[in-house]
């Protein structure tokens, strides 16, 4: 994927079924990316940091759980924690809000997408993953308005197909991954 515009911001939102694809993109992405990647995951609010913890075992790129006010930094990924909506306050710094939830969701892939759209248009990436509900979908036709590139899983290729699907059926899109080529495509960034 060649583009004359410059990604600031890789975006990735999952439920249900999007974790191994994660692990497997991780394993293979270059260890010199050019921009953040932030996942925005919907997982049970007591989780503590444990992911954090799985997903440094599989890359050499700094894996953190952001914290409020956390300083935006290439090539390091970024988990959204437990029972948190992540937003963006500019191009240097992020925050956590405990709003009510979104999608039944918190955080929100929703709140997050349409967060970073506000600040980053068209120097974005999202991509989203399998999942069991609609969370996502508006947040990636904020995008898609703000001039960013959005990405779906192949919803043949999910463990749970709603969410991918559905975003299918919404919006417009630019791409449809297999997770087998996301690391990839992530790479030539």
């Amino acid at each position: 994927m060649n583009s004359q515009t410059n990604i600031e911001l890789i975006m990735i939102g999952g439920s249900a079924g999007s974790l191994q694809v994660i692990i497997e993109m991780i394993k293979k992405l270059d260890d010199t990316l050019k921009a953040p990647i932030v996942l925005v995951l919907h997982r049970k609010a007591q989780s503590g940091n444990i992911l954090q913890t799985l997903l440094q075992q599989f890359t050499k790129i700094p894996v953190t759980e952001v914290e409020d006010k956390t300083e935006i930094q290439n090539n390091t990924i970024y988990i959204v924690p437990a029972d948190y909506h992540l937003l963006f306050e500019n191009r240097k710094n992020m925050s956590l809000d405990s709003s009510e939830k979104m999608n039944y969701s918190r955080p929100s892939i929703d709140v997050a997408f349409r967060s970073a759209a506000e600040i980053y248009g068209e120097n974005m990436i999202a991509i989203l993953l399998s999942g069991a509900n609609a969370d996502g979908v508006e947040g990636l036709s904020y995008i898609k308005k703000n001039n960013g590139k959005v990405w779906i899983q192949d919803p043949e290729t999910a463990e749970v197909d709603y969410m991918p699907r559905h975003a299918i059926e919404e919006i417009e899109y630019d791409l449809i991954i297999r997770p087998a080529n996301l690391a990839d495509y992530i790479n030539q960034l």
